[in-house]
């Protein structure tokens, strides 16, 4: 499964340590942070504990699902404003904004 990563790939080790946990108990452990698409990429669980997962991330974690297939691919933003002192505006806003802008098309 693929789930959004946050603006500008900032994580808090505490996130981290969640998803990881999530993953452990829920799925098999295996992951890859910021595969082809862009995501965290989730791999290998069952049917039945998918619902369990979507719950934990959203409600638990506080985590923005959803997805738009091979319509839209994840955008990826550099770290703007928040790391670089010659950033003329907000990159990670921008992002946000345009994904779900164009994620709310689609759907």
């Amino acid at each position: 499964m693929r789930v959004n990563r946050p603006a500008g790939k900032y994580y808090s080790t505490d996130y981290l340590k969640k998803l990881c946990d999530l993953w452990d108990f829920r799925g098999s452990g295996v992951t890859n942070m910021h595969g082809s698409t862009g995501d965290i990429i989730l791999l290998g669980t069952t049917t039945k504990q998918l619902e369990e997962v979507f719950w934990t991330l959203t409600h638990d974690m506080g985590q923005d699902l959803g997805g738009s297939g091979s319509n839209l691919r994840t955008p990826s933003d550099c770290l703007g404003q928040s790391r670089c002192e010659y950033a003329c505006y907000g990159t990670n806003a921008l992002v946000y904004f345009l994904t779900n802008e164009y994620q709310d098309e689609l759907h």
